[in-house]
């Protein structure tokens, strides 16, 4: 049988009581890192019986085989990753698909997730979301995984390193446009544990200051039609315009009807340029953007 068992996130007496039985029982313990497994072993004060082996995204591939080979012949093989489930961030899914191709059953001791941590203290609906985990790390890549979550209506949960989240959240910004609602959950269950509510341009300004700790964050879905539908091309055309007519920069009123509308800055930019085209193709036109 391949167990996965959920680890602290934080609080080590938030494991859940079943880990400490799982781990003495266990023929065969897959770490992703053995030293920290060491380290829990000893909070919980109990001692594998079992083999310990590292099994970590560097050897996944090539150990999997060896564990399912272990399964095949009766082994009890228990998977802990660093924090949280198994899987999920984390190695695991290659393992849990080789067993279940062989016809080995899988089960799990469920334990704390950031991912469901995050949402509840998100302050953000909670009916529909979506995990996305860790986003790419080039801006290129990352540009277009956002562009792709954009229209997405349900809130959206992502992992980040403190490095990166600064940047992460003005890509974000761009992307979703910088009025979008997010939270930025920091250090979960552990003693400086810190939940940032805001927009995202609010959070991005923030965040440039420098942040440590693990980092979840969790973002509002797109305006949907019980929340307002998003505003035509000819509406933010029109909001530009009397932004415009108040005294603002061009790429300031772009940027303020995106924060608004919840939309990224690049939409209303098309939009503008879309209608100051239209305008000048048209011999007689009234008055419109140029």
């Amino acid at each position: 049988m391949l167990v996965l068992a959920g680890t602290p996130i934080g609080e080590v007496a938030d494991a859940p009581p079943r880990l400490a039985a799982e781990l003495a029982g266990a023929d065969v313990v897959a770490a992703e890192d053995t030293r920290r497994l060491r380290r829990l072993c000893q909070a919980l004060e109990v001692r594998p019986a079992g083999r310990v082996v590292s099994y970590f995204e560097g050897n996944e591939a090539a150990r999997t085989p060896e564990l399912v080979a272990a399964l095949a012949d009766g082994a009890r093989v228990l998977l802990v990753t660093d924090a949280g489930m198994p899987s999920v961030s984390d190695p695991g899914y290659r393992l849990v698909a080789a067993a279940v191709e062989r016809g080995i059953r899988v089960t799990a001791v469920p334990g704390p997730s950031a991912v469901l941590t995050a949402l509840a203290l998100s302050g953000l609906p909670v009916d529909r979301f979506c995990f996305e985990g860790f986003l790419p790390r080039k801006p290129g890549e990352r540009r277009s995984r956002l562009a792709e979550a954009a229209r997405e209506k349900r809130t959206q949960v992502y992992f980040e390193s403190p490095r990166r989240l600064d940047a992460t959240l003005a890509a974000m910004a761009e992307a979703f446009g910088g009025g979008r609602r997010a939270a930025v959950c920091r250090e979960l269950t552990k003693t400086y544990e810190e939940v940032r509510r805001g927009t995202l341009a609010e959070l991005a300004d923030w965040a440039a200051e420098g942040v440590r700790g693990e980092i979840t964050v969790v973002v509002a879905g797109a305006a949907g039609a019980g929340e307002g539908a998003a505003p035509d091309a000819a509406e933010l055309v029109r909001r530009v315009r009397v932004r415009e007519e108040a005294g603002e920069r061009r790429k300031e009123a772009i940027a303020a009807v995106a924060a608004d509308a919840g939309l990224p800055k690049r939409e209303v930019f098309d939009a503008v340029v879309a209608a100051k085209n239209a305008a000048r193709n048209t011999p007689a036109h009234g008055k419109g953007l140029s």
